[in-house]
């Protein structure tokens, strides 16, 4: 089966009078016939459903269909992109474990991995991701669990080398975490290129519509947790019955020791209704990706030619960015539809922002109707004026995220908001 059918079809599959859509199934909870086969199912809980805190059959339809796409073992989904990040992070690490992470992420990324994620004992080790494999693999330490990154950083909108960081990641013998928000699997399949886990904010393009909040986590089912860096997977699980990930469940253990360990017990798990909504979403996906990335392109070779106001345009699609080659690699089909553009400082940033008429003021991105965000002051404001420089952050970066209007409205209410800096 074809992505494009894949995306109208992959994860349910009605028979015999069953219903064409994917039901919602509005329930917490399923009954069993005897106090024995509900003994079993906690004996074995990926064969059968016990509470909607972890798994739920409309959920589980669209984790299997997001698993296709990306070619996956397995996925799970999460009520939040945070909450994918977060476990996947705490899925491979324990207190005094450390990972190592490009510093050019999400700013909410940034604060999970220096704050929140430090007063659990894991530690991040911040890198620049273009510099030689030899110094990055130098930040690496004995207690090193995984090796993270972004396909398309956010906002920077510098471009990872995929393959260079699965290289990387292997010799050092730990897993390659990715978050591929804004490629999706339509321009990118990072397990292609060697990624071991991705992960996928489903707020943005999946969903397209900013109506429900979620997350995903896709197993590639193919790293070997029994090289011994990985105890956790390796030696029986105390909380579940003596179970070996590796040995029980070695087509994905990630997914499954996830699910059976960190889903059981923080529980952040998506409503059944938001896994039908993102459903719908995905099977437009494709479509609304190519319009994006035509969008993105016509209206970022447009602010490329607003130098007289523009210092710096950041759009992978441009012949003139400095990813551009490298994403002719990895991006299939186009570049997204998120432009960052500096307008020179924060007070540009601003007046800039307000005189927009057409496109909103936003903490969103990647939604069906453009918008646009100051990280400095928003996403990022938690961050130090260095914190900022090594995240790729200038004052007067502007993040535009271009949606599925004409592209020629968006450039007008772009044209006369540029206006107002002369």
């Amino acid at each position: 089966m074809r992505d494009e059918t894949k995306y109208i079809h992959a994860g349910y599959q009605p028979g015999n009078g069953d219903p064409r859509q994917l039901p919602i199934v509005q329930s917490t909870t399923y009954t069993y016939d005897s106090s024995d086969d509900i003994a079993a199912v906690f004996d074995e809980p990926t064969h059968a459903l016990i509470y909607s805190r972890f798994a739920n059959p409309t959920v589980m339809a669209v984790e299997q269909k997001v698993a296709d796409l990306e070619g996956g073992a397995a996925a799970m989904a999460t009520s939040s992109g945070q909450a994918a990040t977060m476990i996947s992070i705490m899925n491979l690490c324990s207190a005094g474990d450390s990972f190592v992470t490009s510093s050019e992420i999400y700013g909410g990324t940034l604060n999970l991995f220096s704050v929140t994620l430090k007063k659990f004992g894991i530690e991040a080790i911040y890198v620049d991701q273009d510099a030689p494999e030899d110094e990055i693999k130098a930040a690496f330490k004995d207690n090193t669990k995984l090796l993270f990154g972004e396909t398309i950083s956010n906002p920077s909108m510098a471009v990872l080398d995929l393959e260079k960081f699965a290289n990387i990641a292997h010799d050092m013998g730990v897993p390659f975490v990715v978050d591929s928000t804004f490629a999706t699997p339509v321009l990118c399949k990072p397990i292609e290129y060697g990624a071991d886990i991705v992960i996928h904010s489903t707020s943005k393009y999946m969903d397209g519509h900013a109506v429900q909040v979620g997350g995903m986590i896709v197993d590639s089912g193919t790293f070997d947790y029994t090289n011994g860096k990985f105890p956790d997977f390796t030696e029986p699980d105390e909380s579940y019955h003596g179970v070996v990930y590796t040995k029980d469940y070695a087509v994905a253990p990630n997914i499954i020791k996830a699910r059976m360990q960190l889903m059981r017990d923080f529980g952040m798990y998506p409503a059944a209704h938001s896994a039908f909504v993102l459903n719908l979403s995905l099977e437009s996906l494709d479509v609304r990706m190519r319009r994006h990335c035509e969008n993105g392109l016509k209206v970022a070779q447009y602010l490329d030619s607003r130098r007289d106001v523009l210092s710096e345009v950041r759009y992978p699609g441009l012949e003139s960015s400095p990813y551009h080659e490298i994403a002719k690699k990895y991006l299939k089909g186009g570049y997204s539809g998120v432009i960052s553009i500096d307008v020179g400082s924060r007070e540009n940033g601003v007046k800039f922002m307000d005189a927009l008429k057409l496109i909103s003021r936003e903490v969103h991105v990647a939604d069906s109707r453009s918008c646009v965000l100051h990280p400095a002051s928003m996403t990022h404001r938690q961050l130090t004026d260095e914190g900022l420089v090594e995240a790729g952050i200038t004052p007067g970066l502007v993040r535009v995220s271009i949606g599925l209007e004409n592209a020629d409205d968006v450039i007008e209410d772009l044209a006369q908001a540029l206006d107002s800096l002369k």
